[in-house]
């Protein structure tokens, strides 16, 4: 099975579910979570899956690699994450490596998420890229943001609690918000290109929502700052967890009120291309669009298949 697991809860036509690591089929179980005692009933047959301090999971090009609880022995529940219970009951967990430095690895290697979200089981990149966003922010919180001093983790891993009796500050794992739009004007799209990109490379506008600042105002001043293009409508089009390294992407497609291009600082060039164009470009490799895995990608793809029909996304490679 290729692509995310869709949520037996949502319906079908949700766009979200289309996007890679969204539409998990985990109930991530928050009782269990707060409960020592059903932690411990359920660690022994529970699957642990293992990450290091860089995001990268044990596993293989089928999927991820996990142990038992059991296998692994239960002084490590107190060190574990628990991250929810799949369809079958199954409770699964994450830990460090720190933890286990003689994991028998049976054949297992150490995968990045990227190169998993191409390969993967939705429901194997999906959980890694869960476990990756929780233990990332884990390693960002070991002291209180208030007094500094030392955090404990607690609530299975989804809570840093300040060990000062005096302060007892509870932290909790953020998401940073992000926008994503693609930006349009008749039979034609904006596209901008960074400096720091591979050659070739072109995709959609995004940047981070600012304080007291709607998703809508966020699309609105990241496209005027970027290519000084003021628009007239922003759509909804659908959201992708983004562990790179935590954020959620939200995406739009957007109408355009000022087509004129005004490149700023964020972007080294910005350009409006037709729908025939770009597929052609891309066609005779003077273009290349992001990967399939990220949600830009779903834009650009929605966008080509409203002004093109199916027949146009045969040459980009499709995402499923």
């Amino acid at each position: 099975m290729s692509g995310p697991q869709r949520h037996a809860s949502a319906p079908a036509a949700e766009l979200s579910l289309r996007n890679h690591f969204a539409g998990l089929a985990l109930d991530r179980a928050e009782l269990t979570r707060l409960s020592p005692d059903a932690l411990r009933a359920c660690w022994p047959q529970a699957r642990v899956i293992v990450l290091d301090f860089e995001g990268h999971a044990l596993g293989d090009d089928a999927g991820l690699h996990s142990w038992s609880g059991q296998e692994l022995g239960e002084e490590l529940l107190e060190a574990a994450s628990f991250l929810g219970q799949n369809a079958g009951e199954t409770a699964w967990f994450a830990l460090p490596i720190e933890y286990l430095p003689e994991l028998p690895r049976n054949g297992a290697q150490w995968i990045g998420l990227r190169h998993a979200a191409a390969l993967w089981p939705g429901f194997d990149s999906g959980l890694f890229a869960y476990a990756k966003a929780l233990l990332l922010w884990q390693s960002r919180a070991r002291h209180c943001g208030a007094c500094g001093a030392a955090t404990q983790l607690v609530r299975a891993g989804h809570c840093a609690r300040c060990r000062n009796p005096a302060c007892a500050m509870q932290q909790f794992p953020r998401t940073d918000a992000a926008i994503i739009v693609l930006v349009r004007d008749a039979d034609r799209a904006l596209f901008g290109r960074q400096r720091n990109w591979p050659e070739k490379r072109w995709s959609t506008l995004a940047g981070f929502v600012e304080p007291g600042e709607s998703l809508e105002d966020a699309v609105r001043r990241e496209v005027d700052e970027e290519a000084g293009v003021t628009l007239r409508a922003v759509h909804y089009h659908s959201s992708q967890p983004w562990p790179f390294p935590g954020a959620l992407m939200v995406g739009f497609h957007a109408d355009v009120d000022n087509p004129e291009i005004r490149v700023g600082d964020e972007l080294e060039d910005a350009r409006w291309f037709g729908a025939a164009e770009l597929v052609q470009a891309v066609r005779e490799g003077d273009v290349s669009l992001p990967p399939p895995i990220s949600i830009s990608r779903r834009l650009i793809e929605d966008w080509l298949l409203q002004q093109l029909g199916a027949e146009a996304l045969a040459d980009l490679g499709r995402p499923d």
